[in-house]
């Protein structure tokens, strides 16, 4: 207790300051002092406030299996409370070691529409014991239940209820975070680009990430409406990166990136989901791609998805990875294209581990399946080439006219110089069409030898064609019909190539030969057979015209099994 005088000496103290303080004259400057106002609340936090006035906010009881693992939970305290956007969920659990997994898992339920999946779930670490996680509540304003769940003591990826909580979020917006599964934690997945669990894109999006480096691949799955694609995609020093197609039009994209399994051979878990608002009405469809197509290293820059509108031709165009297997030996890729029961193949080069080219839709309008091959790579010769697919796609063609007889084909080039120019030597205006479809066997037969030992030794290559056998002046039944075909074409007649089986007896053998439309007629001729024979393993030229235009009789040796292109 203070004395009457001790209290009469303080206020007159306490006068005396504050006269200074008011008078200008002879004072020292005081310190100046400043008093921080409280900020106004924003409406957000009255919103909250309101809120948790109108709900019954009871404390939160934990389950007996958070009794059974010493758990307990910090935040949040109570069963029905309201927020601003994000709720933090954090707590302890004692006897963490005895868990059989390393994380709490957090599954929200929204009680309303929402553009995406009206859950979303949370993966939080423990760590020594502590986990805490804050969770945006995804879909803007309104109601969602929240369940905290821990590990099982007992068996693995088995989780027990913890908590159950109400949670209402005042904030309308919409934002989703970019969670990830305990497995996609595990192979230290981490999307970089979106930076958004929910984003608006226009007709592609890209996805970049990274992950563990020993994993080779992570795959994506885009979904929406029903409908579904899958590509498994390389990664590549710990990083991958993708251009998506949003293949399916207007609306929201669902695309699940997945991680390898660890345990399990071509298996993926679900690592994380994202969400794609595509602003575009453009329906396109996807490109089918088999395992091949990641693991010999093929990369399509174009095209992107399928169902592209073309003329008679189209491009593709892409890179060979240089450290795939048989990368080096890649020096080709196969293209077939098919319509309505026809089919057609076509061989793209590929220099510097890049290919970038052109092929033909030889069959007319109409809707082309187009299926990219890569070439088998083997050390024996073989008679037959054998190539496994690695891309399906389709093409729409608008061309007016059916040119598979006309156009240039695999091993047939007839737009090429030389070959134009040989067409112009042989074939005259004044000759009618049989004479200048005799002068192309004539010159074929006479010119070309047949070489004995590369039907013997199955010395067939890729590239065999009309300027090889041309160039080397030998060849077999097939560089005799690429070259005959090639001169005709050239020249403006219709010509195509005669697959099916020729001799008799041990002679009995696979063949080719030509047949050409003179006069509105299909003309067959062998120039193969027309350049000579085989003796004692030797080539004996001896030109004849039997094999022109032959009779019944004549050609019984032969048996035709269809045109090939």
């Amino acid at each position: 207790m203070f004395s009457k005088q001790a209290i009469g000496l303080f206020f007159c103290l306490l006068c005396s300051g504050m006269l200074l303080a008011c008078s200008n004259e002879s004072a020292a400057p005081s310190e100046k002092k400043t008093v921080e106002a409280e900020e106004p609340k924003d409406d957000f936090a009255i919103a909250v406030e309101k809120k948790n006035a109108e709900l019954e906010m009871t404390p939160l009881e934990l389950t007996s299996y958070g009794d059974e693992v010493g758990a307990t939970l910090s935040q949040p305290s109570h069963t029905n409370f309201a927020v601003n956007e994000v709720v933090t969920v954090e707590g302890n659990v004692e006897q963490y070691e005895q868990l059989q997994g390393q994380y709490v898992w957090i599954k929200l339920q929204y009680d309303g529409e929402a553009n995406t999946d009206n859950t979303m779930e949370y993966y939080a670490p423990i760590t020594d014991g502590k986990f805490k996680q804050d969770v945006t509540l995804f879909n803007g304003e309104g109601d969602y239940r929240v369940t905290v769940l821990l590990p099982s003591k007992d068996r693995e990826n088995y989780y027990y209820d913890l908590v159950k909580f109400n949670v209402y979020n005042v904030n309308p917006t919409v934002q989703r975070d970019i969670t990830y599964t305990a497995f996609a934690q595990d192979a230290h997945l981490t999307i970089e680009q979106p930076a958004s669990g929910y984003v608006e894109e226009n007709e592609v999006f890209t996805v970049k990430g990274t992950t563990a480096i020993d994993h080779e691949t992570v795959m994506i799955e885009l979904k929406k409406d029903g409908e579904a694609w899958k590509h498994v995609l390389p990664v590549k020093n710990g990083e991958f990166q993708y251009d998506i197609p949003l293949f399916y039009g207007k609306g929201v994209h669902k695309l699940n990136v997945y991680v390898p399994d660890k345990e399990r051979e071509n298996y993926y878990q679900e690592g994380t989901i994202l969400y794609i608002e595509n602003t575009s009405d453009l329906v396109t469809e996807p490109i089918t791609y088999t395992t091949t197509y990641d693991e010999r290293g093929v990369a399509l820059e174009f095209p992107t998805y399928g169902g592209q509108e073309t003329d008679h031709t189209y491009r593709i165009k892409g890179t060979i990875d240089k450290d795939a297997p048989f990368a080096k030996e890649t020096t080709h890729l196969y293209i077939t294209t098919k319509k309505d029961g026809d089919e057609a193949l076509a061989v793209i080069p590929v220099t510097d581990y890049k290919f970038d080219d052109e092929f033909y839709l030889r069959f007319g309008p109409g809707t082309y399946e187009v299926i990219v091959s890569v070439p088998e790579i083997k050390e024996k010769n073989s008679a037959k080439f054998y190539y496994y697919n690695v891309a399906e796609f389709s093409v729409e063609s608008t061309a007016t006219e059916d040119q598979r007889d006309t156009l240039p084909s695999r091993g047939v080039q007839s737009d090429s110089i030389d070959i134009l120019a040989l067409a112009d030597e042989l074939m005259k205006e004044s000759m009618s069409d049989r004479e200048k479809a005799k002068a192309v066997y004539e010159y074929t037969a006479k010119t070309i030898s047949y070489d004995v030992n590369k039907m013997k030794n199955n010395e067939f290559e890729w590239d065999d064609s009309a300027l090889k056998v041309l160039d080397l002046k030998t060849g077999i039944c097939q560089d005799y019909t690429y070259l005959a075909i090639a001169i005709l074409r050239a020249g403006g007649m219709e010509a195509r190539y005669i697959a099916g089986t020729a001799g008799s007896g041990f002679n009995f053998a696979r063949h080719a030969w030509v047949e050409v439309k003179v006069d509105g007629e299909w003309l067959t001729m062998d120039p193969t057979w027309g350049a000579g024979y085989i003796d004692k393993g030797e080539f004996v030229a001896n030109y004849t015209e039997d094999f022109f235009d032959p009779n019944e009789e004549a050609f019984k040796t032969h048996s035709r099994s269809g045109v090939e292109y």
